[in-house]
Order: C-alpha cells, then sequence, then structure tokens
C-alpha cells in the first residue's frame, strides 16, 4: 500500500505546486491551472504509476479511496466557485453580449445532438452521457463537466478518455487565439466593441479571476472557511434532499440542489464578498482533475474510444463554427466572440489570458459575465441533454 499512499499524496501535492507555481510565474497564466493539472494525470496515467494489478486488495483499496476523493471534491468546490459570482454583472454589458451568449450556447447544443446521431456507437453505452458532459464542458467548463459525470453516475473510464480528447482538441485552439489568432476573428468580425464602463467593471478588470496571493494570510482564512463550512452545509443538504426522495444518495440530485443554493447564496453580498472561496474551489478542482487525468489507460483506446474523439473535435470545430457564423450575423466583435468561445469552452479563469493577449479589456466582463451563466446553467443542460437523447 506504500505506493498507493505515495500517489494519494500526489493527488494533494500536485495542486499545492501548480498553485505556486501560478503564483510565481506568468507563463503559468496562459498555461491555465486545469490544463496544467490534466496534463499531470495524463503524465501519471503514461507513466503507469497510478495503475495496480486489477482485483488486487491494493487495487481495491486505491479504486476506493479514489471514488471518495472524487465524491467529495466536486460537490464541495461549485458552491466555493459560486459563491464569489455576481451573477447581475453580465447585465452590464450592452445587448451583444447577450447575443454571444445564447449565440455560443445554441451553437454548442446543435454540434452536441448533431454529433450525438453521427458518432453513437454501440461499443460506448449510453453516449447520451457523453453527449450530456459535452454540454456542460462547453457551457462553461471543467466544472460542469465533473458535476454532470458525477451526477449521472459516468463510467470514470470514459471520463477520463473524453477529458484526453477535449483536452487534445481544446488547448490548440487556446493556444491559437492567445497566440495571435484573434486577429484572424478580428478580420472575419470586424465590428465595434461597445460595452459599459462602470465602477464595477474597473473593479473587475484590475482583479485576477484566480489570485492565489495571500490565500491562508491571517485575514482571509477566517471567511475562506467560513465559505467552506456553508459549502459542507448545502452537501449535507443535498445529501439529506437525495435520501428523502430517492431513499440513496441520488449524486443528481444532490449536485442539483447545491448549484441550486449556491446560485441563490451568491446574491447575497455578504456571502459574495468571503475571500478566496472561488481559488479555494478550484483547489478541490484541480484534485478532481489530477485523479480523473490519471485514470486514463491507452491500452483503452479502441474502435469506441475513437468514436468518441471523433464526437469531441465535431463538438468543438461545429460549435466554434456555428457560433461564429452568427455573431457575423449579429455583428458581435471578434474579440467579444474570442471571449465568449473560451469562456464558455474553457471557462472564466481562461478569459484574463485571452484579454490580455489581445489588449482590450473592455470585453473583460462580458467574457466573464458569460463564463459565470455558463457555470449557473451548464449543469442543467447537461443533465437536460442526457434525457432528450437517451
Amino acid at each position: 500500500m506504500i505506493r498507493a499512499y505515495i500517489v494519494i499524496a500526489l493527488y494533494i501535492l500536485v495542486p499545492v505546486l501548480i498553485i505556486e507555481s501560478f503564483k510565481r510565474w506568468k507563463w503559468m497564466h496562459k498555461v491555465g491551472t486545469v490544463v496544467a493539472a490534466y496534463a499531470v494525470g495524463i503524465l501519471f496515467a503514461l507513466t503507469g504509476f497510478v495503475h495496480f494489478e486489477p482485483g488486487t486488495a491494493e487495487a481495491l483499496s486505491f479504486s476506493k479511496i479514489q471514488s471518495i476523493l472524487m465524491s467529495v471534491t466536486v460537490p464541495l468546490a461549485i458552491p466555493l466557485m459560486l459563491f464569489n459570482c455576481d451573477f447581475k454583472l453580465w447585465t452590464k454589458a450592452l445587448p451583444k453580449t447577450l447575443w454571444s451568449l445564447v449565440g455560443g450556447i445554441g451553437a454548442v447544443l446543435v454540434a452536441v445532438i448533431s454529433g450525438y446521431f453521427i458518432f453513437r456507437t454501440p461499443e460506448v453505452p449510453e453516449f447520451n452521457k457523453v453527449a450530456a458532459m459535452m454540454t456542460g464542458i462547453y457551457t462553461g467548463g471543467t466544472m460542469n463537466f465533473n458535476a454532470i459525470g458525477a451526477s449521472l453516475g459516468v463510467d470514470k473510464t470514459v471520463m477520463a478518455i473524453v477529458l484526453a480528447f477535449e483536452m487534445v482538441f481544446t488547448t490548440p485552439y487556446i493556444f491559437f487565439i492567445i497566440g495571435g489568432g484573434y486577429k484572424v476573428f478580428r478580420k472575419i468580425l470586424p465590428y465595434e466593441d461597445i460595452t459599459r464602463r462602470g465602477r464595477k467593471d474597473e473593479e473587475v478588470e484590475t482583479k485576477d479571476i484566480e489570485d492565489y496571493q495571500g490565500m491562508f494570510a491571517r485575514r482571509n482564512v477566517g471567511g475562506m472557511f467560513a465559505g467552506l463550512g456553508l459549502s459542507v452545509l448545502f452537501l449535507a443538504i443535498g445529501a439529506g434532499l437525495a435520501l428523502l426522495l430517492t431513499g440513496t444518495l441520488n449524486e443528481l440530485v444532490v449536485i442539483l440542489t447545491i448549484t441550486t443554493l449556491s446560485i441563490i447564496a451568491s446574491f447575497f453580498k455578504k456571502v459574495r464578498e468571503l475571500p478566496k472561496t472561488f481559488e479555494l474551489g478550484m483547489f478541490f478542482i484541480l484534485i478532481f482533475s489530477v485523479i480523473v487525468a490519471s485514470l486514463f489507460d491507452i491500452h483503452s483506446v479502441n474502435g469506441g474510444s475513437l468514436m468518441i474523439g471523433g464526437f469531441v473535435a465535431w463538438v468543438m470545430v461545429c460549435a466554434a463554427g456555428l457560433h461564429l457564423l452568427l455573431c457575423r450575423i449579429m455583428h458581435v466583435s471578434g474579440d467579444l466572440f474570442c471571449v465568449s468561445q473560451i469562456a464558455l469552452l474553457c471557462s472564466p479563469p481562461f478569459v484574463p489570458p485571452v484579454v490580455g493577449a489581445m489588449k482590450n479589456k473592455k470585453v473583460l466582463i462580458s467574457g466573464i459575465a458569460i463564463g459565470l451563466v455558463g457555470y449557473a446553467i451548464g449543469t442543467y443542460l447537461g443533465v437536460l441533454m442526457a434525457m432528450l437523447l437517451k
């Protein structure tokens, strides 16, 4: 069991090291903490260090601990990441932001539904759940993907395969936009950026989405752990409601209850101003990301997993292309399109690096607002998609 304990310790230590790297080195802001966590997890998987002989007592014990960590980290992270979100901010932008948001989400839904009928295969049972997870991850990011996967009881190997392919196709797209691809979209969408400017906008612009500096300073610890306590309370309420309604710890009921309570709580100023709760939530997400990515098994790549890869590629390309067309019709600017794409496909933490690369802070508030709405509705859309396609 010594190796199992070492791996478990690494699951917790790696996110700490990623956060410290993010604090120290500017280039980590372009890579992103979540991408780094996936990369390390995949590296663990490829080395074989985290894989144990199937059927052995060590493998069973390790698998049980993995399951417990994955079952706890996401429900704790969801409230923490939503508490600081001011869902009224997205109304500060002009209607172009709304058009970009609706167009982006609509494009993802069309891409997922069409891709489902093209790529579904008997080799991947319940392909509708894969479609649900892709709906979640491309309307808000990893948090929704994890929440949907947990709530629908998706096989962890399938989750790892989907995540692996999502990284393969999405990461180059991120680097393309940051590396100058936004200039291409400016030519395709040569429209003026018009956003309202105000005190709140300026405050958001000067604040990094992930700001780990002073996370454990005395002035922040009390409020941060108050948020954690509230998160634990919501988890307990969700679990209790699940037991009352279904007689079991139904993860779907738990996740949807937690998400709903967290959004309601975010409208209270005292909750919204709790310090560093988003960063603490990200820490739990990074733990989950490393674990899930480490489950990837290169030997599991077969006809079914290749169909998943094709499906992921289709969703990304089709969603981006359709969103671009809709933005062209509605005269949405190239920069607003870029931040909308990154906010929906990758989540709000990826927006600031893109804004920095484009040197256009006017669209930061819009990108963040779109990402926050994606956070809020992505889980619901994913669950509805699974039911629709079942």
